[in-house]
């Protein structure tokens, strides 16, 4: 049968429903226990005989004479419930298995019991309608097989995934602990403007829009990260935002262009201090989204709870390259790249090459969590450079399995050297480099009023879709896919 054909049966049940005088579709439900309270209360309510009143969907319906057995689905759990016609009467019996259709959300009102097979169920008295589905849920007429399709229809693939939904409690706690960890240590959260006339904050090509109001056009932020650094500036110590971020870049297992970020800015400390704490907050969070420290990703394991290495830019570089990145040329990283078949005609400057053959050629090669440290300042227009070598920043990145999980550095507060690294992104954005960053005055202003010694830190939910082991696009409600048309 056609998935129309079904739609059609249903629509006819629901004209039945109306004409009998009942509403498919009523605001009031009689509810008084979710299913994971009456299964753990069962006993209780089993020696009481206490009339309960639960409501769910359908998921299962098997009929045996004058008694039917179906699944109720509320959320919290399933459980077996019980029609028969000796206790809900002939003709409700009848209704029952004339209109109601697997997927329905119906209320039903009884008792508990335990069958001879030693199942908990609740035995019927009365059932209404709820909600009447018009279509058939997706394994019922030609299932969701397609992952594309899947996310499409997140809200079927949740009905009939529960592990689906499982992965979003996760995915909740994973934020509100990283939220609890930065609170306890003193931070406060803060909102700052989605919508920008300059984006700034990081190396991304962002999405542009217009506002009517003002006739001027904004970009949707690609970090937070100036905006909180104001914040700095203005007296705040510690401030951490936990928020939307937009960067027009390509879609992979490690990527999206829409998505959850939290960076975060402790006035007077370094990114060594910061080090410290990210590590704790990584190990906070993993506890508390996987309940242990240890997990897979594509089959290799990852232990959270070792001391994590620090690993040096310049040194992991040449071991995997043969670059020595204190002397080597953009011309000499050109060659290279083009000897490895590593396509960097789109990449402007010596930062961007170094950027793109250390993702081909070294970072694969980093297993064990780590700290990727002290990379040139060619890649890290806002970060302070090292008193050990002008060349070199004061950055850090969280790397395992081969991928980047999140970035910190102390902040570069010179607003001198801030304003000619603009300008050097600036150039990089005249020859055509769309992630190039743009000078913001009124970012170099504030700096010149004076901000402390700060490091900021900054991680997505990549991290999560890391301990899950999912490509990002599935740890997300509502992905962006392509029209099906």
């Amino acid at each position: 049968m056609a998935i129309d054909d079904f739609r059609n049966v249903r629509i006819e049940k629901l004209t039945r429903i109306r004409e009998s005088g009942s509403d498919p579709y009523p605001a009031r439900c009689e509810r008084t226990h979710a299913v994971q309270d009456v299964l753990d209360s069962f006993p209780a309510l089993e020696a009481s005989r206490d009339r309960v009143v639960i409501a769910g969907r359908m998921m299962a319906q098997r009929g045996h004479g004058g008694l039917t057995f179906i699944d109720i689905d509320d959320g919290s759990a399933s459980m077996q419930v019980l029609i028969g016609a000796d206790r809900i009467g002939q003709e409700g019996y009848d209704q029952f298995v004339s209109v109601v259709d697997i997927g329905d959300i119906i209320q039903v009102s009884g008792s508990v019991s335990t069958t001879k097979r030693g199942e908990r169920s609740l035995e019927a008295a009365e059932w209404r309608m709820l909600t009447k589905g018009i279509l058939p849920l997706p394994e019922k007429w030609h299932g969701l097989e397609d992952a594309e399709e899947r996310l499409r229809q997140r809200y079927a693939d949740l009905i009939m995934r529960p592990e689906e939904r499982a992965l979003f409690v996760r995915k909740s706690a994973f934020w509100q602990s990283m939220r609890e960890f930065l609170l306890q240590e003193g931070g406060l959260e803060v909102e700052t403007p989605i919508l920008e006339p300059i984006p700034g904050g990081a190396d991304a090509e962002p999405f542009a829009t217009h506002m009517n109001a003002l006739d001027i056009d904004l970009f949707l932020r690609i970090s937070p990260e100036l905006n909180l650094k104001r914040l700095i500036v203005g007296g705040y110590q510690k401030v951490f935002e936990i928020g939307r971020i937009f960067r027009n870049e390509g879609i992979d297992r490690e990527h999206l262009q829409d998505y959850t970020q939290m960076e975060m800015y402790w006035a007077y400390t370094d990114y060594e201090q910061l080090m410290g704490i990210v590590e704790r907050l990584v190990r906070h969070v993993a506890k508390a989204t996987l309940g242990t420290l240890t997990h897979s990703y594509r089959g290799q394991g990852v232990d959270w709870s070792k001391p994590w290495a620090r690993i040096d830019y310049y040194e992991v570089f040449q071991q995997h390259t043969g670059l020595d990145l204190a002397s080597v040329t953009e011309k000499e990283l050109k060659a290279y790249a083009v000897a490895e078949g590593i396509d960097a005609s789109q990449h402007v400057g010596r930062g961007r090459l170094i950027d793109v053959i250390f993702k081909k050629k070294v970072r694969p090669h980093l297993i064990e969590p780590g700290f990727l440290v002290l990379p040139p300042v060619d890649i890290e227009p806002l970060a302070k450079r090292s008193s050990q070598d002008p060349q070199r920043v004061e950055r850090f990145q969280i790397v395992a399995c081969g991928s980047e999980l999140g970035k910190g550095f102390s902040e570069l507060n010179d607003p001198l050297d801030q304003r000619a690294r603009f300008e050097e992104q600036s150039r990089m954005g005249e020859a055509g480099d769309k992630e190039a960053q743009r000078m913001d005055e009124d970012f170099v202003r504030a700096l010149e009023y004076g901000m402390p010694p700060t490091a900021g830190f900054g991680l997505s939910e990549r991290l999560f879709s890391f301990f899950v082991d999912r490509p990002i696009r599935e740890t997300v409600f509502f992905p962006l896919t392509r029209p099906n048309n």
